[in-house]
């Protein structure tokens, strides 16, 4: 390397400890993006034989890519323990790349690509393609953590009809809050309302919006908004869960707060096929 050339920034490393056994890693040609993209596979033993197999797709955050919620989460793990409890149902966890344009795509549509389809239209049809058991029939839910969450929460909005749950942890609500994270304008991302802000993408849906979870830490410089954005879903009547915990913004909240995002998915699933829900 040239004594001339810029520092690196941002380098994110996935973590040696966590065991990878029975992740797969997907790379396959994206028309919405225009180019190759890479996808984290995860498909329990428990999968095997059954049909419309529910698809769930974890988003991550700025900087980060598809190995993030992986090899930094234990995702694959945590759904493992809770498929293994009987707190979730078997599902095929799909863990995409945001499209790495620049810093973060904010999963939202660019002028040159499209985040937004490649997570909605593509991922999943992916899933089908590759996962034994996963059909169009197969129940999206989707999560996702900061940037992730804005995009989960958002795409709820946006698809209330496709995504059968959604859930975020440390939020982003608002894409000017991404503006201090990014080394890059947003001159070419989508201007309209419901991809600019959570909240009018929840408030726009054009149909019955589907069960809403959100959490946040104490210590996390987003609480604020994620207090006043469920402040504003409970003034409008818009039916969702939202907790506060212990932690910040970062890995070892995130791995924690997982966790209830499944169980949540998983009472979902049980109340999709008309099983009673625990307590």
């Amino acid at each position: 390397m040239s004594a001339n050339s810029p520092p690196l920034r941002n380098i994110e490393r996935s973590d040696p400890a966590i065991d990878t056994d029975g992740l797969q890693f997907v790379t396959v040609k994206s028309a919405a993006l225009r180019r190759r993209a890479d996808i984290s596979v995860f498909v329990p033993a428990q999968a095997r034989g059954v049909d419309d197999l529910p698809i769930v797709l974890l988003l991550h955050g700025v900087y980060g890519s598809h190995w993030a919620w992986a090899l930094k989460g234990a995702a694959h793990l945590t759904a493992t323990r809770l498929i293994a409890a009987g707190a979730l149902p078997p599902v095929a966890l799909l863990m995409p790349s945001d499209g790495l344009a620049g810093d973060g795509s904010g999963y939202v549509a660019h002028a040159s690509e499209d985040a937004e389809r490649w997570i909605v239209d593509e991922v999943p049809a992916l899933a089908c393609a590759i996962v034994p058991g996963c059909t169009q029939r197969s129940p999206l839910l989707v999560a996702g953590l900061s940037m992730g969450g804005f995009g989960a929460l958002r795409l709820a909005g946006k698809y209330p009809q496709r995504i059968a749950a959604a859930a975020a942890h440390s939020a982003i609500t608002d894409v000017a809050q991404l503006d201090a994270l990014l080394d890059h304008g947003r001159e070419d991302w989508s201007a309209a309302p419901a991809d600019r802000s959570v909240l009018a993408a929840l408030l726009g849906a054009q149909a019955v919006l589907p069960p809403l979870r959100f959490d946040c830490g104490r210590e996390d410089a987003l609480l604020d908004a994620n207090r006043e954005l469920h402040l504003a879903l409970a003034a409008a009547g818009v039916a969702h869960r939202y907790v506060e915990n212990a932690g910040g913004h970062d890995w070892r909240y995130w791995t924690q707060a997982l966790a209830d995002t499944l169980r949540f998915f998983g009472e979902t699933l049980r109340g999709r096929t008309g099983s009673e829900s625990p307590e």
